[in-house]
């Protein structure tokens, strides 16, 4: 089993800057093992991925986060990040992390295993 728990959310203003953390935890968890990846759900939209980081590092955006947000993990700390500059107002949403044991990245919700309670990021205009 994997736990993920996701902090970091808050308000800030347009052109502002946040980092999300996502701590993982579990006996079989390791980031070798594990595709992980962040996604956000505003109200009323589906979920839609941001952002994912494979088994051995590579790293995909959705076209709209290119450049603005980075994706890392620090496996000492069994945590991955998410720094996102420039941000937004339409970037508010609930940010969730999830963990897949496909190991290549994924922008499909439903091949993720494990899932986070997320984080809510509001970015006033």
């Amino acid at each position: 089993q994997v736990q993920l728990a996701e902090s970091g959310g808050g308000l800030v203003q347009d052109g502002g800057s946040l980092r999300l953390s996502c701590a993982a935890s579990g006996r079989t968890f390791t980031f070798s093992r594990h595709g992980m990846g962040w996604f956000r759900q505003a109200p009323g939209k589906e979920r839609e991925f941001v952002a994912g980081i494979s088994w051995s590092g590579g790293t995909a955006y959705a076209d709209s986060e290119k450049g603005r947000f980075t994706i890392s993990t620090d496996t000492a700390k069994n945590t991955m990040y998410l720094q996102m500059n420039s941000l937004k107002p339409e970037d508010t949403a609930v940010y969730h992390c999830a963990a897949t044991t496909t190991l290549w990245i994924t922008r499909i919700p439903s091949d993720y295993d494990y899932w986070g309670q997320g984080t809510q990021v509001i970015v006033s205009s």
